[in-house]
């Protein structure tokens, strides 16, 4: 090429997504043994699942950005922040993880599952993909989630809308919607940025966010969306088996509580009885980036005198996970490649080169 032919199109078409297909292509390969199940991280609370009998589940895939401009420095008029804490100045969350997956290449997904209205999670280039490439796929949301898709073009038909406690089946997994406790979706106003919340009856949370619960042949995960921590939590816990659940944990900046700390994900994976809890979107945001050996170490000092029954795992965005495989690590870390190393001959000016 010649510089001149370079220009910021080019420069956008050949470098984004940052992985191009590789992940799509490992995902559409994959294997997944008898009685186990697979999952991907994507990126904030976005995760695909895979059972061993070849469905697939993609969930809350987000394929947006945050801030790309410091604009005049204020928040959006009635954004869900400046309602929980009066602030003004403007949220300096940019996006800070690459993208991982193509969403236009996406194949095979049978339904597209979303918890709960918040942008970061429910995305209109991810609801395209999937329509357009996946003609039988379902899409599952609650009710406004399920209205979002409808006003962007999905068909009504293609739409299933879920309460908490309602059931239904994706081929061979079952999908169980649960009670949300996103205490940020209640403040979260799709209507004129003047209308005050305040003395006035929150909004219905079920109509706006629920949980999930997917049930494989090879074990369950629990995935929490955006909800902060509640004691519910141990309901769910008795009344459901549930093998691994996922949180969003991240470090909340001051005078905001939007996500779980690092005692809340110990305790939520120990009031829902689960074997592993792994933390998720303090990847995404540059304002609520978290470390999340933090909570190990804090498991570690708790684990024996509170008699945990879980681990948790701290996972990385593009990497897989197997359960019940991974059962019992800490860490996950992407394949180091080399393997043949030495297999054939090597090429240096002599032996000891190296």
């Amino acid at each position: 090429m010649n510089i001149q032919d370079v220009t910021k199109e080019s420069w956008l078409k050949s470098t984004f997504p940052e992985w191009g297909t590789w992940l799509n292509e490992e995902i559409q390969e994959a294997e997944v043994p008898a009685g186990s199940f697979s999952m991907w991280w994507l990126g904030c609370t976005g995760i695909w699942l895979k059972s061993h009998e070849g469905t697939n589940i993609l969930c809350d895939l987000w394929t947006g950005t945050g801030k790309r401009t410091h604009g005049a420095g204020d928040m959006k008029k009635g954004h869900q922040m400046m309602r929980m804490s009066g602030v003004k100045q403007l949220q300096p969350n940019l996006r800070n993880q690459p993208f991982v997956l193509d969403p236009f290449e996406i194949q095979n997904v049978d339904a597209l599952v979303v918890t709960h209205i918040h942008s970061d999670h429910l995305d209109i280039n991810t609801a395209a993909a999937v329509a357009k490439n996946c003609p039988k796929a379902k899409f599952v949301g609650p009710q406004a989630v399920v209205d979002t898709w409808v006003k962007w073009g999905v068909p009504e038909a293609r739409t299933i809308v879920v309460k908490p406690n309602d059931e239904l089946m994706i081929k061979d997994i079952k999908i169980t919607a649960l009670e949300s406790f996103d205490r940020t979706a209640l403040v979260t106003w799709d209507g004129d940025p003047e209308y005050e919340l305040k003395g006035k009856m929150p909004q219905d949370m079920d109509h706006i966010a629920v949980n999930y619960l997917f049930t494989t042949s090879g074990g369950s995960v629990y995935h929490a969306g955006d909800s902060h921590f509640c004691n519910m939590f141990a309901k769910h816990g008795n009344e459901h088996k549930i093998d691994v659940c996922l949180g969003a944990f991240g470090e909340n900046p001051r005078g905001i509580t939007d996500k779980l700390t690092s005692v809340d994900i110990l305790r939520m994976a120990e009031n829902l009885n689960a074997k592993v809890v792994i933390p998720v979107h303090h990847d995404i945001w540059t304002n609520f980036m978290a470390d999340p050996q933090e909570i190990v170490q804090i498991w570690k000092m708790k684990k024996d005198r509170l008699d945990y029954q879980f681990n948790p795992y701290i996972w990385q965005v593009g990497g897989r996970f197997n359960y019940p495989q991974d059962l019992g690590k800490l860490e996950f870390m992407f394949y180091r490649g080399f393997k043949d190393a030495f297999h054939y001959e090597n090429d240096t000016p002599f032996p000891s080169f190296l």
